[in-house]
């Protein structure tokens, strides 16, 4: 009995040392750090993230003025007023949480902003009759080039139309600051070219600048409009142009073929009113493939005979859709989702991305494409 007795003392010792020595490993080889103090200036998205070493499985909360502001490992940041703002970020894993605070500065900002765009960063029509001409293609124009053009179009108060052809077409472009999403408001404006029965819609892409580089290379976030859960709306959807053997001088209903990945295929028509190449000529490959969320058609002859095609106009959330002075052409950023279709919360944005989202003929008028006319900032 005795010697049992020294047995199980023994081993309750070597449980609780092995506990010991595993918690004292665990509590080494989980550590996570923040910087006392971080700083920015208003209206310019700072992204703070901790230095951790271990926490595989952990879950963090940061908090300002004791309310949830975040679950994320990194917290982004904007506001439009200067001050000092505290955080507390939570770290917690296996039931124990780790709390650690921190500091941001946030200085006035050191120049004036302005609420229209200040950058264009990329530019790739699809097919279209105002492909080459909206902007114009001028021989031996790289695509760089082409770009520095739409730029010139639509940087600053006083911008002007660029088209982006058909399905797929795009343009990314960018402000001079965080654009923030502002509660129970419509934050920015996208310009088109839209009159009554005539509506493109294009869809619209968010992202804000992550890694803080200054380039629209970080996650986008779809604009969810009104189509957005519609059956008829399609995801994912991909389509291929082909460029031409031998360009037509006439017009002609099979000028360039089309193939999509929902196993259709057509081709998009060259009408006697624009007779230049329809495929982008400062492109040196044979085709030129775009994927995204694809709407229905949104255009009805509604003559019978052709001669009269009128486009609806979609409830909300999408580009050249909406006349300019009114607010069906105003964007929320709360209408954001990520690209399994979850609705995200975006402090603001940096970059928009609009690209053409119908994939239609509609007779003499050609093919549906929508137009960008500028951007601006609802709240600047």
């Amino acid at each position: 009995m005795k010697k049992t007795k020294i047995l199980l003392a023994m081993l309750i010792m070597v449980v609780f040392n092995s506990c010991q020595d595993e918690e004292f490993d665990d509590l080494n080889q989980n550590s996570a750090n923040l910087e006392s103090k971080y700083s920015t200036d208003e209206l310019k998205t700072i992204v703070i993230t901790p230095e951790i070493t271990g926490y595989t499985n952990a879950t963090y909360t940061w908090l300002k003025d004791n309310q949830i502001i975040s679950t994320e490992k990194s917290l982004a940041f904007v506001t439009d007023k200067e001050g000092i703002y505290d955080f507390t970020l939570q770290i917690t894993e296996k039931s124990k949480t780790y709390t650690l605070t921190t500091q941001l500065i946030v200085n006035k900002a050191v120049s004036v902003y302005s609420k229209y765009i200040s950058d264009v960063y990329d530019f790739l029509p699809a097919v279209g009759q105002f492909t080459n001409k909206l902007p114009p293609y001028t021989d031996g124009d790289s695509k760089e080039a082409m770009i520095q053009k739409a730029k010139a179009n639509l940087v600053g108060p006083n911008p002007t139309m660029i088209s982006l052809g058909g399905y797929g077409g795009y343009v990314v472009f960018g402000f001079d600051h965080t654009i923030i999403n502002k509660p129970n408001k419509r934050d920015f404006k996208i310009l088109g070219n839209v009159f009554t029965g005539s509506h493109e819609p294009g869809i619209i892409l968010v992202s804000y600048d992550k890694n803080n580089n200054g380039l629209p290379d970080d996650e986008w976030y779809e604009i969810a409009g009104s189509e957005y859960q519609k059956p008829e709306t399609i995801k994912n959807y991909s389509i291929t142009y082909f460029r031409p053997e031998i360009e037509p001088t006439i017009p002609t209903l099979e000028y360039i073929r089309w193939e999509d990945n929902q196993g259709n295929s057509g081709y998009k028509e060259k009408n006697r009113y624009h007779n230049q190449p329809y495929f982008p000529q400062w492109i040196s490959q044979n085709s030129l493939t775009f994927t995204g969320t694809k709407l229905a058609d949104n255009y009805v002859d509604q003559s019978g005979n052709g001669t009269y095609w009128v486009g609806k106009q979609l409830e909300y959330g999408y580009a050249d859709n909406g006349a300019n002075n009114s607010e069906i052409s105003d964007i929320d950023i709360d209408w954001a989702v990520d690209k399994n279709g979850n609705k995200v919360r975006l402090r603001g944005i940096d970059f928009i991305k609009v690209y053409t989202g119908v994939n239609q003929e509609a007779g003499w008028l050609g093919e549906i494409s929508t137009e960008v006319a500028g951007a601006y900032d609802l709240h600047l």
